[in-house]
């Protein structure tokens, strides 16, 4: 399951490598990876599902 992120370093859209499911501190959903050009470390947060 390949998510999709920003990357802030390419200013664009990218997939997401190494991608985990966690939960933050206020109990929201997120996904957390790097990105699969640059590798720099992207954060998506998801639903409140």
């Amino acid at each position: 399951m390949a998510e999709t992120g920003y990357c802030v370093k390419c200013k664009s859209k990218k997939e997401m490598k190494d991608e985990q499911k966690v939960t933050m501190k206020n109990k929201r959903l997120a996904m957390k990876g790097k990105c699969s050009d640059c590798g720099t470390g992207m954060y998506k947060i998801l639903g409140k599902k």
